[in-house]
C-alpha cells in the first residue's frame, strides 16, 4: 500500500505501535514533544519540525522568514506542553546551487528569533538535496509531571483557544506568528490546564487529535470560534497553520479565565462523552457532526 493511500496518520500510528521504546520515556510518539525524564525537578521535552520548499513555503519566501518559520514551529510544540525552550539543532538540504547569501539569510532570521526566546543553536548539519529543506530538532524544560499532554481533557472541561483562526497561509501569518510560550507558561502557573496541543492542522484536525488522546468528544460554538477579518469559518476550522494553543481547563477555572484575560482567550466550546466526536452548534442552536480533520501530508 502506498503512503498517499493509508494516509499520515495511519502511518503515524504503526511507527508508534513499532518503533522502540524504553519504559523510562514518559511521553513518546502521538503529542507534541516526548517528555523524557531530566532531573529530580524538571522534565525534559524534545520535538523536531521538517520544512520543505513547495510544501512549507515557496522559492519567493524571504529566506529570513523560512529560517524564523522553522523555529518558530518548533517552539509551538513547546508551548503546547508548557514548557521552556532551551537549545536547538538545525539541519539544511541543500541545491548545489544555492547562493550562501540566501542560507546566510535564512540564518539571520532564525537567529534573531532564537535570541527573542533564548534558544541556543549548538549543531545541526548540511547535505546535498533536490529542493531546499531545514529541520530543527528543539529541546526545552518543563517542571517535573507538569507537562500538559493531549491526553488529559475529561467530560465537562472548557474549550478555549488563544487567538483567531483562518486564512493564515493567504496572509502569511504562518510565516510571522508569534510561538505562544509566555501564553502557555501563564496557563500552567495560574489555570492548570487539562489538556493542549497547538494549531497546526486545524482547529478541527487537532481538536480531534487532542479528543482521540482523551477518549472523549465536544461541541464547539460556531459563533464562539474567533476568527481573523476575511475568514470563513470553514477557514478557521480547517485551515492550519495558526499556531495559536487549543486547550482544555475545568469548569470552575474556565469563569476566572475570561474574567482575568477575555482579550487573550477565548471559549469555544466544552468537551462530552461522545468518543472522537466533534459537534458544532450552529447559530440557530442546531448541532451537526463535523469531521475532526485537518491538513494531512499524503
Amino acid at each position: 500500500m502506498k503512503v498517499r493511500c493509508s494516509g499520515e496518520l495511519a502511518l503515524i500510528d504503526w511507527m508508534r505501535k513499532h518503533c522502540v521504546c524504553s519504559s523510562a520515556v514518559k511521553t513518546g510518539i502521538g503529542d507534541d514533544t516526548a517528555v523524557l525524564p531530566l532531573n529530580t525537578r524538571e522534565d525534559l521535552l524534545l520535538t523536531t519540525d521538517l520544512l520543505v520548499e513547495g510544501t512549507h513555503f515557496t522559492k519567493s519566501t524571504l529566506p529570513h522568514l523560512v529560517g524564523r518559520k522553522a523555529l518558530a514551529r518548533n517552539l509551538s510544540d513547546i508551548a503546547a506542553m508548557g514548557g521552556t525552550p532551551t537549545c536547538a539543532v538545525v539541519s539544511l538540504g541543500l541545491p548545489t546551487n544555492t547562493p550562501t547569501t540566501y542560507v546566510r539569510k535564512v540564518y539571520q532570521g532564525l537567529n534573531r528569533l532564537a535570541k527573542a526566546f533564548s534558544v541556543s543553536i549548538v549543531g545541526g548539519d548540511t547535505v546535498k538535496s533536490r529542493t531546499f529543506v531545514i529541520n530543527i530538532a528543539l529541546l526545552g524544560r518543563v517542571a517535573k509531571g507538569r507537562a500538559i499532554l493531549r491526553s488529559g481533557a475529561r467530560v465537562g472541561d472548557h474549550i478555549f483557544v488563544s487567538g483567531c483562526l483562518g486564512g493564515s497561509l493567504k496572509s502569511d501569518r504562518h510565516l510571522t506568528f508569534t510561538p505562544r510560550i509566555a501564553h502557555a507558561q501563564y496557563l500552567l502557573k495560574n489555570f492548570c490546564p487539562t489538556a493542549m496541543i497547538d494549531i497546526s492542522d486545524g482547529l478541527a484536525g487537532d481538536l480531534g487529535h487532542l479528543l482521540e488522546e482523551s477518549r472523549v468528544g465536544a461541541v464547539i460554538d460556531e459563533e464562539k470560534i474567533p476568527l481573523h477579518r476575511g475568514a470563513s469559518l470553514k477557514a478557521g476550522l480547517y485551515d492550519g497553520e495558526d499556531f495559536e494553543l487549543l486547550f482544555t481547563v475545568r469548569p470552575n477555572q474556565a469563569d476566572k479565565l475570561l474574567k482575568q484575560n477575555n482579550k487573550s482567550f477565548f471559549r469555544i466550546g466544552a468537551i462530552i462523552k461522545d468518543q472522537n466526536k466533534l459537534y458544532v452548534r450552529q447559530k440557530n442552536d442546531d448541532i451537526r457532526l463535523i469531521p475532526a480533520q485537518g491538513f494531512t501530508h499524503f
